[in-house]
C-alpha cells in the first residue's frame, strides 16, 4: 500500500488514495487525458501494487504501453449458481488433493468477498398460462437439485467470505445493477472504485454505473477469489461516441442490436469501449444497462458509461442508501471520473454511432449480431408466407414467446412498454397463439411490485405472460418441455418452428431442442409475436387480428408513445419497491454456529456434484505435445454452445444415455448446465450440440454432415463425438483441435475448456480466440495457438488424416512450429504464434492450469 498518496476525502470521514498526484508525479498533465478505464485502473495500481512496482505499472497505463504484465486486484467476485458452484466443486476438490499432501484444507477460502446468486437451475416446465407457474416451477427445481443445492448449502459454512442469494430471488447481473454495486466501495476508512470478475460473460452489465465489472470463466474467478491478481497487459481502449438521441417507439433493444452489429463490424475483440457523448446523455441507466449487458455480443470486455446524474437518480431510483449515493458523487467528482472531467480523454480509436439511425429491430436466425430491420423483414426472406392447412401451425411457427433475460428486464422502459402493448392488445381482444409457449421470467421481483402497481401485470397474465420464475430459464436453454401434442405436430411434419425472446443469446440449438432457430426482439416486440404466433409474418404491416367491430388490428394499433411509457415509469417505479425487495435479502443475520466439516461429504451416485479428477492419471501427468491427432477441424465462429452446450439434456444423447444408465427418469434429465459439477455427465456434453459442423465428417456429395460426429483416425472411421473421445481417451491418444476465426465465442463456461481437457486435447490451433475462452484454456493447461501470416486450415489442406507436433520455447506472444505429418509421409512446417500473452498466463499453464498451481504453491508456503 502506498501511504504516501492517502488523503482525505472531502466532505466525509472516509480517505482515499490520490491517483492524480501519483500520475502526475511521473508525467505532469497526464491525468486527465487518461480515459476513465484507465483511471480506475492507476487508483487500483496505486491503492495495492507494491511500492517498487508502482512507477513501472503506472507507465504501462500512462505511456499506453503494452509490454509488461500489471497487476489488477478486483473488490469482490460474483458467481452465478452453474459456474459459482463447480467453482466451488473445484475448491473441495482442491481441498481434498491438500488434505492428501498433508496440508490444512480449512486453510483453502475465498480471500475477496465472493457473492453467489442461484439464477440458472430455473426451467419453464410450466408456462406463463398456468395458474401458479412460479410456485411449480420452483418445486421441480428443488427437485431436481437437490445435490447441487445441498452441496451450496455446503459451501455458506464451509467457507469464509461467501454470501449466498439463494433460487428464486433474481438473476445475478440485475441483482449486482439493482443492489449489489455500490459503485463507490468504502472498507477499512478508504473508499475507492468498485470493481469485480464475475462468472458469466454478461457481468459488465454493471459497467453501465461506471464499475469495471469482467465476465471470466469459473478458473479465473477461482484464482482471484484465492486472492491471487488478476495479471493484465493495457487493454485497447476505444472511445464510442454516441450521437443524437432515440427516435419515437426505439427501444433500448433496438439500440444495442443495432450497435452490437457495428461493434462486431468494427472488430472491438478485446477491448474495453468507453461510451460518452451527447447521445449518451440521452439514455436513462436502464437503457444504458441493456447496452453494457451485451458486452460479450460485440466482443469486448467491458463497456464503460461515466458516471453523471443519471448514475446519481438510478441510485436513487432503487432504493440505495442516501449516504452511499452523496459518496458515489463526492468520491466522482474529486477525483476525476464524473462525466465533466473527462472531455480530455483521450483514445487511440474513436467510433461513432448515431442513435437518430436506429429504427426497430430484431436479430436472427442464429447470432446477436445479426441485426434486421423489422421493416425489411419480407425482403430478408423472414416473412416469407407460406400456406398452412386449416387448424394446423405454421412454417416458421412461434413456440416460444419468452421476455426473459437480466438484459431486458432491468430496464423499466421495456417493461413497461410490454405491460402497454398487453393492455392495448386485450382492449381490442387480441390473442396469443395456443401453440406459444409465453413466460415472464423477470431479473428482480422489484418488475413484479412496478408491473402489480401499475396494473399491468395482469394485462400481461390474460396473454400468458405470467410470471413463471425469476431467472434465466429460456436466455440460458431453460425453456422447459413443450406440449406433447405441439412437440408431436413439430416431429411429423418436420416443421420449421421458432423462438423469440428478450435475451442476448440465439445460438443455434441454444434455446429448445425443438427450436430450429431463435430472434432476439425486445419485450413488447415478444408480445407482438406471441400474437402473430409466426416468424414468418410481417410484424410491421400484417394484421394481428381484428377489433370486436371487425377492423384489422396492426402493430402500430397497439404500440405505446414514449410519453406514456415515461408517466407509468414516474407515477409507478418507487424506491421503496426495491428496498421491499433487497432490505430483507442482504440484511439478514450472519450464522455465526458451526463451521461445516472443511472436507465435503461426496455422495457416490450423484450425477450432479463429483469429486473432480483435476490432480489425478492423464491430468496430472505431462503433456508431450506429440503425435497429436484431430478430434475436430472447425469453421468458423465456433461458440461455447457447441464446445459444451447448455440446453436440456435429450434421451438420445450421449449425457441421456449415462443418466439413464443411472436410473435417473427421462422427465428430470435437466440441463447440461446443471450437471457440471459432476465431470462424467459434463463431459458427455464435449461437442454434444446437434448443429455442430465437424470438416472430418462429411457427406458423400462432400458437404460437411452435421451433428455431434467425429471420425476416429487412423481408421477412419465416423462415430458419435463421445464414442471417439472414450476410445481416444482409452488409447491415451493426445488430441489437438483445428479452427477458425472467433473460436470460443458466447458464454464464459469453463466446461467449453474442461471437456475438450479431460478428451485429451492439448493444442488448440485457431484463426482467433475470443478472450474469456482463450483464458479458460490456459487456466486448463491447454495451448492456444494462433494462424499467422493469413494461414488458414484451408491453406494446408487439413483433413483430420494428420498428426501433429509443436515446437518451440514457450514465452509470451512466441513463434511456435506446428509440425504436421500427413498420412503419406510429407512433414509440413506451420508457423504459430502462442496466445499465452503473459508471463502469468505462462506461468499458469506451465503448472498444468489454475488448481494444479494453487496447489503447488500453497503446499510450497505451508
Amino acid at each position: 500500500m502506498n501511504t504516501n498518496y492517502r488523503k482525505k476525502l472531502e466532505g466525509t470521514n472516509l480517505d482515499y488514495f490520490d491517483t492524480r498526484e501519483a500520475v502526475e508525479a511521473i508525467q505532469p498533465g497526464a491525468y486527465d487525458k487518461l480515459p476513465y478505464t484507465s483511471k480506475v485502473l492507476a487508483e487500483n495500481l496505486v491503492r495495492r501494487c507494491d511500492p517498487e512496482s508502482l512507477t513501472d505499472s503506472l507507465k504501462q497505463i500512462i505511456e499506453r504501453k503494452r509490454d509488461l504484465d500489471f497487476p489488477w486486484f478486483p473488490a469482490r467476485v460474483v458467481c452465478h449458481d452453474i459456474l459459482g458452484q463447480t467453482a466451488f466443486v473445484d475448491l473441495a476438490g482442491l481441498r481434498d488433493a491438500i488434505a492428501e499432501k498433508g496440508g490444512d484444507p480449512s486453510k483453502v477460502n475465498p480471500v475477496v468477498p465472493t457473492q453467489l446468486i442461484v439464477d440458472h437451475s430455473l426451467a419453464v416446465e410450466h408456462a406463463g398460462f398456468e395458474k401458479d407457474a412460479f410456485e411449480k416451477n420452483r418445486a421441480i427445481e428443488e427437485r431436481r437439485n437437490e445435490d447441487r443445492f445441498h452441496f451450496i448449502n455446503w459451501c455458506k459454512t464451509a467457507f469464509e467470505n461467501v454470501n449466498v442469494v439463494p433460487p428464486g430471488n433474481g438473476i445475478m447481473h440485475q441483482i449486482n445493477l439493482e443492489r449489489m454495486s455500490p459503485v463507490i466501495q468504502s472498507r477499512d476508512g478508504v473508499a475507492f472504485p468498485d470493481t469485480l470478475v464475475g462468472t458469466d460473460s454478461h457481468t459488465p452489465m454493471v459497467d453501465a454505473l461506471g464499475v469495471i465489472a469482467v465476465g471470466v470463466g469459473g478458473l479465473e474467478a477461482e484464482s482471484v477469489m484465492l486472492g491471487r491478481a488478476s495479471y493484465m497487459r493495457l487493454p485497447d481502449i476505444i472511445g464510442v461516441e454516441l450521437k443524437g438521441k432515440p427516435q419515437p417507439g426505439i427501444t433500448s433493444t433496438d439500440i444495442v442490436l443495432a450497435i452490437t452489429e457495428f461493434l462486431r463490424n468494427e472488430r472491438v475483440v478485446s477491448s474495453y469501449l468507453e461510451f460518452f457523448g451527447e447521445g449518451a446523455s440521452h439514455l436513462t441507466l436502464g437503457d444504458r444497462a441493456t447496452i453494457s449487458n451485451m458486452t460479450p455480443e460485440f466482443g469486448a470486455t467491458a463497456a464503460m458509461f461515466y458516471i453523471d446524474q443519471q448514475t446519481i437518480d438510478y441510485l436513487k431510483l432503487t432504493g440505495r442508501d442516501d449516504d452511499n449515493v452523496k459518496l458515489v458523487e463526492t468520491y466522482a467528482k474529486q477525483t476525476g471520473l464524473w462525466a465533466d472531467s473527462l472531455t480530455g480523454a483521450e483514445y487511440e480509436r474513436v467510433l461513432t454511432f448515431d442513435l437518430s439511425s436506429v429504427g426497430r429491430n430484431i436479430a436472427g436466425p442464429s447470432n446477436p449480431h445479426a441485426r434486421v430491420s423489422t421493416s425489411d423483414l419480407a425482403s430478408k426472406g423472414i416473412a416469407k408466407h407460406i400456406e398452412t392447412e386449416e387448424g394446423k401451425m405454421p412454417d416458421g411457427a412461434c413456440i416460444i414467446a419468452a421476455i426473459t433475460s437480466c438484459t431486458n428486464t432491468s430496464n423499466p422502459r421495456n417493461m413497461i412498454a410490454a405491460g402497454l402493448i398487453a393492455r392495448n392488445a386485450n382492449k381490442l381482444g387480441l390473442t396469443r397463439k395456443p401453440w406459444v409457449k409465453t413466460s415472464l421470467a423477470p431479473g428482480s421481483k422489484a418488475v413484479t411490485l412496478y408491473l402489480e402497481e401499475s396494473k399491468l401485470l395482469p394485462e400481461l397474465e390474460n396473454l400468458g405472460f405470467g410470471v413463471v420464475g425469476y431467472a434465466c430459464t429460456s436466455c440460458n436453454g431453460m425453456s422447459g418441455a413443450l406440449d406433447p401434442k405441439i412437440k408431436q405436430e413439430i416431429e411429423e411434419r418436420d416443421l420449421y418452428s421458432t423462438a423469440v425472446l428478450s435475451g442476448n443469446r440465439n445460438f443455434d440449438g441454444r434455446i429448445h431442442p425443438h427450436a430450429d432457430q431463435a430472434f432476439l426482439a425486445s419485450p413488447p416486440l415478444v408480445v407482438a409475436y406471441a400474437i402473430a404466433g409466426t416468424i414468418r409474418f410481417d410484424i410491421e404491416k400484417d394484421v394481428l387480428g381484428t377489433d370486436k367491430d371487425g377492423n384489422p388490428v396492426t402493430l402500430k394499433d397497439i404500440w405505446p408513445s414514449d410519453e406514456e411509457v415515461d408517466a407509468i415509469i414516474k407515477e409507478h417505479v418507487k424506491p421503496e419497491q426495491f428496498r421491499a425487495v433487497y432490505e430483507p435479502m442482504f440484511n439478514v443475520k450472519v450464522d455465526t454456529g458451526e463451521k461445516s466439516n472443511p472436507l465435503y461429504d461426496w455422495r457416490p451416485m450423484s450425477t450432479y456434484i463429483r469429486r473432480p479428477p483435476y490432480w489425478e492419471g492423464a491430468l496430472a501427468g505431462e503433456r508431450t505435445m506429440k503425435g497429436m491427432r484431430p478430434l475436430a477441424v472447425l469453421g468458423d465462429n465456433i461458440t461455447t454452445d457447441h464446445l459444451s452446450p447448455s440446453n436440456a439434456i435429450q434421451k438420445s444423447s450421449a449425457a441421456g444415455a449415462y443418466l439413464d444408465k443411472m436410473g435417473l427418469p427421462e422427465e428430470d434429465y435437466n440441463s447440461y448446465a446443471t450437471h457440471r459439477g459432476d465431470h462424467l455427465t459434463a463431459q458427455r456434453a464435449t461437442f454434444a450440440n446437434p448443429k455442430l459442423l465437424n470438416e472430418m465428417v462429411r457427406n458423400e456429395d462432400g458437404s460437411v454432415k452435421q451433428g455431434s460426429l467425429a471420425r476416429l483416425e487412423p481408421e477412419g472411421k465416423e462415430m458419435r463425438m463421445w464414442e471417439t473421445i472414450e476410445t481416444y481417451m482409452e488409447r491415451k491418444q493426445p488430441l489437438i483441435i483445428i479452427a477458425g476465426a472467433d473460436y470460443g465465442q458466447g458464454s464464459s463456461r469453463d466446461w467449453a475448456a474442461k471437456g475438450v481437457r479431460l478428451a485429451g486435447v492439448e493444442v488448440i490451433v485457431a484463426e482467433g480466440f475470443e478472450r474469456i475462452h482463450r483464458t479458460n484454456l490456459i487456466g486448463m493447461g491447454v495451448l492456444p495457438v494462433e494462424f499467422v501470416n493469413g494461414d488458414t486450415r484451408k491453406t494446408y489442406a487439413i483433413d483430420g488424416t494428420e498428426t501433429f507436433d509443436v515446437e518451440g520455447e514457450i514465452s509470451p506472444g512466441a513463434n511456435l512450429m506446428v509440425i504436421m505429418h500427413r498420412k503419406d509421409g510429407e512433414r509440413v512446417e506451420i508457423p504459430v504464434k502462442c496466445r499465452l500473452d503473459t508471463a502469468e498466463e505462462v506461468s499458469i499453464y506451465s503448472a498444468g492450469g489454475v488448481l494444479q498451481r494453487f496447489a503447488q504453491d500453497f503446499l510450497a508456503a505451508s
